[in-house]
């Protein structure tokens, strides 16, 4: 028997969104097993920091850019913001990080130190809402990207990242409808799916990847 990654129990979650909404659990029928990835943060200013260089990049172009600020640090895996701010601009510049993610990582490293962005133990105490409002402080860090860190990072069950526009695609198409939903609409739509709308957004995102309708 498999142990799931996440901090909570993700069978039961499945079991939950498929009584409370018959369209959803067809679509959880035809896509299968919840397997998202789970990517523990560690240190939350090395994971926000690939965050910000991975922002409207390809994956293979971001991996390029990112490696290369690692290097400039003497502990990659556990950087030290004190170590970043005393780089100059144009270190963090000659990886291939732009102006705006320069500036955003100077930020990030600042919010670090003076503790708005805490450690990973101090973040489990957190509520959701409460690490969005302070994470989206720091320059070039929006709403989505906390969301995602809150989703795949942290493992929190019941985060809906409903601007995003693949969540309102698959509630479009898990519904039929013809045009595509406000994040207000999808906010309202996702209301049966508490407390697990993480998972039901990672299903809103395989129906994409479906062939046909289920």
């Amino acid at each position: 028997m498999t142990t799931s990654p996440y901090p909570f129990d993700t069978t039961a979650a499945v079991m939950h969104l498929s009584a409370a909404d018959p369209a959803l659990a067809a679509l959880i029928h035809a896509v299968g097993p919840f397997d998202a990835r789970l990517r523990p943060a560690l240190n939350p200013f090395e994971a926000l920091s690939e965050s910000i260089a991975y922002q409207q990049l390809s994956g293979k172009a971001a991996a390029t850019i990112y490696g290369r600020y690692r290097r400039l640090l003497s502990d990659p895996d556990n950087p030290d913001p004190e170590e970043v701010l005393a780089l100059p601009d144009e270190a963090l510049r000659s990886a291939g990080l732009s102006r705006a993610k320069t500036a955003a990582i100077k930020d990030l490293a600042e919010r670090t130190r003076e503790g708005t962005i805490p450690a990973a133990d101090e973040l489990l105490s957190l509520p959701d809402e409460e690490i969005i409002e302070r994470f989206t402080i720091v320059r070039g860090i929006g709403p989505w990207s906390v969301k995602m860190y809150l989703m795949f990072r942290m493992g929190r069950p019941d985060v809906l990242p409903q601007t995003d526009l693949g969540i309102r695609k698959g509630v479009q198409r898990l519904d039929g409808l013809s045009d595509l939903p406000s994040p207000g609409q999808v906010i309202e739509r996702a209301a049966p799916w508490q407390p697990f709308r993480t998972l039901a957004s990672w299903y809103l995102w395989r129906c994409l990847e479906l062939d046909q309708e289920w």
